[in-house]
């Protein structure tokens, strides 16, 4: 019947249950215990608190006794239900019984329960129950009490537990590495560090056994005998007073990682014979102890190693993993898994695949965990071909490798590699794997325009992205998951960057009242975002508009808002209107960048005035903001639209005089000029001579590699030009635009000189800049010759 009852329960008919429950009082025989003990065996393990009432309704009915075993069964039930008060009362009721410390294991239960829901009250409850009976607490209680404070978050009372339990016992290994796993949780790994050096001095010292328990877990063996809660001695309580001191020292055998090589890392099995280290007594008598004391001395590593991950301690890492070697004890893979993470952190991908080299050679195979966290990291070093094999390598990927693929999809982002992110999704739907929130962030700002800033956007690009970008939003939608404030700004960005206009002021709207609670300045983010798309295609009325409802809205505004908004002005064009902005800025307690200035240069080169825009320079000078080579392009673009020759000169020869070097604009802006004109000796040379000073301004840097220099120029192989332009693939492209304008020079004829300053060219501006004198400007209603 026992068996009926259990067998209902288990399949959740109760009422047949009860039923059968109600027929144990028609029963002609006598009632004992026993014949309740399976019912209530089987609650306690559910746990079902209520049928369990519902069967000691029935026992004290029939008035039958209870057992150690029954009130094991009852308490156990109860406090795991969240019957706690009914826990407690059934505690007293035993307390007030046997009053002898053997029923602390049923006060462990309840404290055991209470590890769930961390209920503060019910455990001190508990603990001043325990001490009106003089009951103690043994290495259960204060592993339970362990538990509580962790759940707490109370890293004080992890302090006071220990030094409570140490104050009366030596704790078994077991218990040390629950105090290990504690402090950890909390990130002091000093203290934990000071335990597990405890640890091993503990099992270098004593021969302790350990025993698995039906459950798989490894018990001491030793008797778990209570300390008397004697009237004198000091009260157990879950506020601090004590602080565990962080060890300055070292293990057993240890000496600081920061005094060892870093190859040392990656030597042989005579490690130990390498570091002069007084060592060999304690690795003897690890090597003597029980397998299962060295296991769990492996695994408290292995808990302070991937701590040293989640709080980027990689001195403390490599030591722990140095020691390991010299006590004997062995790596394991998840050993290598939580180093290796430490050093991508800490010391880099490259130091870490060093390790991972090393581990393959000893025939240790990755966990995939330990291949995606390094997939993850060439990732972030834009090292996208060594990310996506180490990718390719994980047997099984599973939801937890998204981080690792986000990664991927985030640098192929940033090097606009579209095609390599549609393999990456490929893969993904091969595997079934689901798109986080992150994903579609990088979706949108991946695939949300065809070729920008390559080509501008036109009819069939705009279809294109409104399927794309309709089949994304569809995607999330099927997975349930809301747009954030990223997906939904690079959703306005790639609107904005495809000439969409009327769609991205559409879903400026929608972001308004789909992201509602968002706080002004991401609100304002997204205005700036729309704000620079509506300058670029010239909706200068429009950029008005949304900048006025910003102003009456009262969002915060900051130096880019105020810039864009000066370089609207161009459209107009009115530099009256950008000297209002400039003021304004200034009020709101803003300082004009170098940018602020280009974009004024740009207002005041639309009316075609060279003259103001030196000026501008000029008081960019003043005010010590340092030029960048883009507020020259500005002046030299315009000059060059306007054939002005002597303001491109007058301009490279300023950019040579702050030291910046040119880029390939710049050398187009000023080749082209000179072509023009029909001035085709005056473009190479100066061609040659800014190529040379956009690889380097610093002539002893040229002097060192004119040897390979010339080798590529001047070489008649097929793939010369091959060979330059592999430059490309070591984001060095500026670098390979000037070997190859140098090498189409000397095809053209020209000498290479490695010394632009002796060229002609080159003297003849520095002269003419020597002179202060401000470059000739034609007006641009005569014409102009040649």
């Amino acid at each position: 019947m026992q068996a009926d009852i259990v067998n209902a329960l288990r399949r959740g008919d109760r009422q047949r249950a009860s039923i059968i429950l109600s027929n144990f009082q028609n029963t002609n025989w006598a009632l004992n215990k026993e014949d309740f003990s399976y019912i209530l065996e089987y609650c306690a393990e559910a746990p079902d608190p209520l049928f369990v009432m519902e069967t000691l309704e029935l026992m004290e009915e029939k008035a039958i006794g209870m057992s150690k075993g029954i009130y094991r069964y009852v308490i156990r039930a109860l406090s795991r239900g969240g019957y706690v008060k009914e826990a407690l009362h059934w505690l007293m009721l035993l307390g007030e019984k046997e009053s002898t410390h053997a029923t602390l294991p049923f006060f462990n239960i309840f404290l055991n329960a209470c590890g769930s829901s961390a209920n503060l009250k019910d455990v001190e409850c508990c603990l001043e129950t325990m001490e009106n009976y003089l009951l103690g607490k043994s290495e259960i209680t204060y592993c339970e009490l362990l538990k509580i404070a962790v759940l707490q978050q109370n890293l004080p009372a992890v302090y006071d537990i220990w030094k409570d339990c140490t104050r009366y016992y030596s704790p078994s290994i077991i218990t040390q590495r629950r105090i290990l796993r504690a402090l950890t949780a909390f990130g002091d790994l000093q203290s934990a560090y000071h335990i597990l050096q405890h640890m091993v001095t503990s099992a270098a010292q004593r021969s302790e056994h350990l025993r698995l328990s039906s459950k798989r877990r490894y018990q001491s063996s030793r008797l778990d005998i209570p300390v008397l809660a004697l009237s004198e001695s000091e009260d157990l309580k879950l506020l601090p007073d004590f602080s565990l001191q962080p060890s300055q020292g070292k293990l057993a055998t240890g000496k600081n990682s920061a005094d060892v090589q870093p190859e040392l890392l990656f030597a042989g099995n005579n490690l130990a014979d390498k570091v002069e280290l007084d060592n060999g007594t304690v690795r003897k008598t690890l090597r003597l102890a029980q397998s299962a004391v060295r296991r769990i001395l492996i695994w408290s590593f292995n808990d302070l190693m991937h701590a040293c991950v989640q709080f980027n301690n990689c001195q403390l890492a490599e030591q722990l993993f140095l020691e390991m070697q010299i006590l004997g004890l062995r790596w394991s893979k998840f050993t290598y898994d939580g180093f290796v993470k430490t050093l991508i952190a800490g010391k880099g991908i490259a130091y870490a695949m060093k390790v991972i080299e090393t581990m393959e050679r000893r025939g240790i195979k990755p966990y995939n965990d330990t291949l995606s966290a390094l997939s993850e990291g060439y990732s972030k070093n834009l090292q996208l071909d060594l990310a996506e094999d180490l990718l390719e390598r994980i047997s099984e990927i599973r939801p937890k490798h998204i981080h690792a693929i986000n990664a991927l999809l985030s640098g192929c982002d940033i090097m606009n590699e579209p095609e390599r992110a549609v393999r990456i999704l490929a893969k993904m739907k091969r595997v079934n794997m689901k798109a986080t929130l992150r994903t579609y962030e990088l979706l949108f700002s991946l695939f949300g325009n065809v070729n920008v800033p390559y080509e501008e956007g036109n009819v069939l690009s705009h279809v294109d992205v409104s399927k794309r970008i309709s089949i994304i939003e569809m995607d999330m939608l099927n997975n349930e998951i809301q747009h954030s404030f990223v997906s939904m700004k690079n959703l306005i960005r790639a609107f904005g960057d495809e000439g969409m206009i009327e769609e991205m002021l559409r879903y400026l709207n929608v972001a308004e009242k789909v992201l509602w609670n968002i706080n002004p300045y991401q609100k304002s983010d997204l205005y700036s975002v729309a704000l620079h798309a509506l300058v670029k295609a010239k909706e200068s009325h429009k950029a008005i508009r949304i900048f006025k409802i910003m102003r009456s809205c009262g969002l915060p505004t900051d130096v880019s808002i105020y810039t864009t908004m000066i370089e609207c002005c161009k459209w107009l064009p009115c530099f009256k209107s950008a000297s209002a902005l400039l003021s304004l800025m200034l009020q709101d307690g803003f300082h004009p960048t170098v940018v602020t200035y280009t974009s004024l240069l740009k207002v005041v080169l639309a009316k075609d005035d060279f003259e103001g825009a030196l000026d501008l320079l000029d008081i960019c000078k003043t005010e010590r903001i340092e030029p960048d080579i883009q507020i020259f392009n500005t002046v030299l673009s315009r000059a060059y639209a306007r054939g002005q020759i002597h303001v491109i000169e007058y301009i490279v020869e300023r950019i040579h005089r702050a030291k910046i070097q040119p880029n390939p604009s710049t050398l187009v802006y000023t080749f082209c000029a000179y072509e023009e004109h029909e001035l085709y000796n005056t473009a190479i040379e100066a061609l040659q001579v800014l190529s040379t000073r956009m690889i380097s301004e610093d002539a002893n840097i040229l002097s060192e590699k004119i040897t390979v220099f010339e080798d590529l120029i001047l070489s008649e192989e097929p793939d010369a030009e091959l060979r330059i332009i592999r430059a490309f693939e070591a984001a060095e492209e500026f670098l390979a635009t000037a070997l190859l304008n140098l090498r189409w020079c000397a095809i053209m004829g020209a000498t290479i000189s490695w010394s632009p300053e002796e060229s002609l060219w080159a003297r003849r501006l520095a002269s003419s800049y020597n002179a202060n004198k401000r470059p000739h400007i034609i007006p641009l209603d005569v014409p102009q010759s040649s």
